[in-house]
């Protein structure tokens, strides 16, 4: 089960099509779907989660929270819609491909996928891409 929520002034929109493409996502990579959440929050939301849980006193863009259990992904994925959309404007992306990315990323992160070193990084992004290019395949 995929469920959304809300700790910003921020709504997906288009829900059913996030949801077949995360279950994509996951099929593609041979996995399960167990029980994701996808919290999408403020930075303060998020810093506050940082420092409580990872003991880390910075902003970031995504925190995710492993209950994987087998081969069924399970999880909490935090995204900060503020860094989002800073990153976005970084990145001359839109917002949009962005989200998609960071939501792709906190998924991989629940399937195995690392991000340290820089072979892991390279694995990521190319992961991240060929994730983004499946949302805008018609289902």
């Amino acid at each position: 089960m995929i469920s959304y929520q809300y700790e910003a002034d921020f709504k997906l929109g288009a829900d059913d099509k996030y949801t077949d493409w995360i279950n994509n996502i996951v099929l593609g990579e041979q996995w399960e779907l167990g029980n994701l959440d996808y919290v999408f929050c403020t930075d303060d939301y998020l810093y506050l989660l940082n420092e409580k849980y990872l003991g880390h006193k910075t902003y970031t863009d995504i925190i995710t929270f492993d209950y994987s259990e087998g081969n069924a992904v399970s999880g909490e994925i935090y995204i900060s819609v503020d860094r989002v959309k800073e990153n976005a404007k970084h990145y001359n992306v839109d917002f949009d491909t962005e989200l998609q990315r960071v939501m792709a990323h906190g998924l991989l992160h629940l399937m195995g996928f690392k991000d340290k070193t820089d072979e892991e990084k390279e694995l990521m992004r190319d992961k991240e891409n060929e994730k983004i290019n499946l949302f805008h395949v018609k289902q």
